[in-house]
């Protein structure tokens, strides 16, 4: 990593970053799409690893038509059975997925889109997340085809700002009156992530995401391979890392993906919840504990857990 910076700041990934401020104003939705629109007042000062938190803000919902509602017949498990959602309501921490989650997009796939490579690059990230191409390899094969400068980075987070899925502000605030430890883990990158981490009022030591890398002159090196994320088996990992340090009794994964249902195993999420609200993988929602294509389903089962209830708390 010595020798590797951008914007003449020496690279040392971290996971506190700040953002110049930034304002969001709402715009009605295109004709092209019905999903959240917004568009920032102000452009991004971005450093690489250098971001502030954004001094306001404004986001309302959207009414999309969840991706394959209207054929979910034979998928067994849109309701949840009684276990499951007790699973849900003591869940001590939920960790969600980003791209097409979280938010209404892929993020790699519109910075490439952005800079001239999308129906290429969208091909391949319907593979990865099919789980029919190792991760790691996937995410190269991507980059590699548009390798991203940080000034295109920089054009594409003041021009592209995060567009939220509906409803998911309101379930990151009903988990937080909870007492209920919200992350978010990602295969994206941490440029793209913290603008929406900060939307929704999640502390940066609860990112676990990739890292793009550029050098002296703003070219692209690469991303850190170090990050447990850029490989396969990295949100699992992530994941366990999560619950051994803070020693949660149960632990909730959302997600769209196969990276995502990775990530419950034994000493990781005990519950996994498949999001076919923006993409319906359906080998992946198949094998889902819990298929959901509104949030406000999930917001509804949790109703108001007691204070007295403990099962929340991380283990002293």
């Amino acid at each position: 990593m010595e020798g590797l910076v951008s914007s003449g700041i020496k690279i040392n990934p971290v996971r506190a970053y700040n953002s110049t401020n930034h304002n969001f104003r709402l715009l009605p939705p295109s004709s092209s799409s019905s999903t959240l629109q917004l568009r920032k007042k102000s452009t991004y000062g971005f450093r690489f690893g250098i971001m502030k938190q954004p001094s306001s803000f404004n986001v309302t919902a959207a009414s999309v038509q969840p991706a394959g509602s209207s054929n979910v017949s034979h998928f067994g498990n849109t309701v949840p059975s009684k276990e499951i959602h007790e699973l849900w309501r003591n869940a001590g921490a939920v960790c969600f997925d980003v791209d097409s989650t979280v938010c209404v997009d892929e993020g790699i796939d519109e910075l490439a889109e952005f800079c001239g490579a999308g129906k290429a690059v969208a091909e391949w990230t319907a593979r990865a997340m099919g789980g029919s191409v190792p991760f790691e390899d996937a995410l190269a094969a991507r980059l590699s085809l548009f390798s991203p400068s940080l000034s295109q980075v920089q054009n594409f987070l003041e021009q592209r700002p995060p567009r939220l899925s509906p409803g998911i502000q309101e379930l990151v605030e009903k988990l937080k009156a909870n007492h209920i430890h919200v992350y978010l883990i990602s295969g994206g990158f941490r440029q793209m992530i913290n603008p929406v981490a900060s939307i929704l009022g999640i502390p940066q030591e609860n990112i676990f995401a990739n890292q793009l890398l550029f050098g002296s002159s703003g070219e692209f090196l690469g991303f850190d391979k170090n990050e447990p994320t850029s490989r396969s088996g990295g949100k699992a990992t992530a994941v366990q890392q999560i619950r051994k340090v803070h020693g949660y009794k149960a632990l909730a994964m959302i997600g769209d993906g196969a990276t995502d249902l990775e990530a419950r195993r034994p000493g990781g999420a005990d519950l996994f919840i498949c999001y076919g609200g923006v993409q319906l993988r359906e080998a992946v929602a198949a094998k889902a504990d819990w298929l959901v294509f509104n949030f406000k389903d999930l917001i509804n089962s949790l109703g108001m857990i007691p204070a007295v209830q403990k099962s929340c708390d991380p283990v002293s």
